[in-house]
């Protein structure tokens, strides 16, 4: 093979690396912008279930949003925010029935992922969500500002419009890597 032979093949490896170096950085850029999004967990709100430092990917891709799922959405501050939905719009949420339980549309909410020896909420509450919101709240209730804290100003609920994805996966820690499914709970509710 001659020299300049030799050179040309050098140089299109080298361009073929860069071009799939640069196409591979396009498409996660896509991904994580249109289809899974990853979030970092600030506070303690979520404990147990997501704990401080924790990481979560987020599906993007379907804009349904169900009761028991876990949702990351432009919070009340405009800073993006992870917490549990607990009621779509129409839904009346109740706090709180006579065990001290939340009740949505009649139907008390046994919440197994609740902080442990944490309370359903401090506040007694009885709100009918507007159609196209949602009614969050965090799983340790006692160190959650969710729509509890918003709603005496007609602020506790999110605009479905709001919510950026749902959490599918934790991935951060690796020890603790695990799919998020709805509580058994809230397929109670109609």
């Amino acid at each position: 093979m001659t020299e300049p032979a030799k050179k040309k093949k050098k140089g299109g490896g080298f361009r073929e690396t860069i071009f799939l170096l640069a196409g591979g950085v396009g498409l996660a850029l896509v991904l994580q912008a249109f289809v899974v999004g990853s979030f970092y967990i600030p506070s303690e709100s979520m404990e147990n279930t997501l704990l401080v430092n924790d990481r979560v990917f987020v599906n993007k891709l379907d804009p349904s949003v169900d009761r028991g799922e876990i949702v990351v959405f432009k919070g009340w501050n405009g800073e993006d925010t992870i917490k549990r939905v607990i009621a779509v719009g129409g839904d009346k949420v109740v706090c709180c029935d006579s065990k001290r339980r939340i009740t949505v549309n009649g139907v008390a909410l046994d919440e197994p992922y609740l902080y442990p020896d944490d309370y359903p909420s401090g506040d007694d509450f009885s709100v009918t969500v507007p159609p196209g919101k949602l009614w969050l709240m965090g799983d340790h209730r006692s160190a959650s500002a969710d729509s509890r804290a918003h709603y005496e100003r007609s602020e506790g609920w999110i605009s479905e419009d709001d919510v950026i994805g749902t959490a599918m996966l934790r991935y951060w820690p690796l020890n603790r890597i695990s799919t998020f499914s709805t509580p058994e709970t809230f397929s109670k509710v109609h």
